[in-house]
């Protein structure tokens, strides 16, 4: 799988970014790095990674900034690093448009784990036929989303857990099923990651996101896609 593919390495600190080049290249990856915002910004305009692995605590632009900044030009997947445990912390970089975490400090071959889970799912995709329902047109391939009749770009993430409900409509699905269906693998995530994606998504759908109508909560279960 990593054959040419290139991460980027965005973090103020060396030794991290030379122990985790190491262990990424000796499974097969390409590696370019960057030690805070604007180079790693100048990196991606010159040639987009297949990831990102970003620091949360960088000098000048912090992680969740730049996030941010990467989210309005690129769904490229980001892997957040974050010296902080706490839930609101976690959840601030998922909401930022990271697609997962790990929490430092941390093994190099559970980054290279998760690097390679996060573009393994990506590649093998949901499925690439269009899908609608609802209003709503989702094409899995560019993740582009028509809301009645208005177009809205969606992170891959999102894409894909709209796909699961969009092809599922009025089925509830705990927040388990779908870090199962989305993440695809055993991961130790929060279920405060669904959380931030669903409010994401309906901020993106919905005409008021506080009073959802279209993808709504199942108190006690989990959420489903009414339409």
């Amino acid at each position: 799988m990593p054959g040419d593919k290139r991460i980027l390495l965005v973090d103020d600190e060396a030794t991290i970014r030379e122990v985790l080049r190491r262990y990424l290249e000796r499974e097969g990856f390409a590696v370019a790095e960057a030690a805070d915002g604007p180079a790693a910004l100048a990196a991606v305009a010159v040639s987009e990674p297949a990831l990102i692995v970003l620091d949360l605590m960088l000098p000048g632009i912090d992680g969740l900034a730049l996030a941010r900044r990467l989210r309005q030009e690129s769904d490229v997947p980001i892997l957040m690093l974050t010296a902080r445990g706490e839930l609101h912390d976690r959840v601030q970089g998922l909401e930022s448009g990271a697609d997962d975490y790990v929490v430092k400090p941390f093994s190099p071959s559970e980054v290279v784990a998760r690097v390679k889970a996060v573009l393994r799912r990506i590649e093998g995709g949901p499925p690439s036929q269009p899908v609608a329902y609802g209003g709503l047109q989702l094409d899995p391939t560019t993740h582009n989303l028509i809301v009645e009749g208005r177009s809205v770009q969606l992170t891959a993430k999102e894409s894909e857990l709209l796909g699961v409900f969009l092809r599922h409509p009025r089925r509830v699905f705990s927040r388990e099923q779908l870090i199962e269906r989305v993440w695809g693998y055993e991961a130790e995530l929060e279920p405060a990651t669904v959380t931030v994606h669903i409010r994401r998504l309906r901020e993106k759908l919905e005409q008021d996101p506080s009073q959802p109508r279209r993808l709504v909560t199942v108190w006690g279960v989990g959420y489903r896609f009414d339409g």
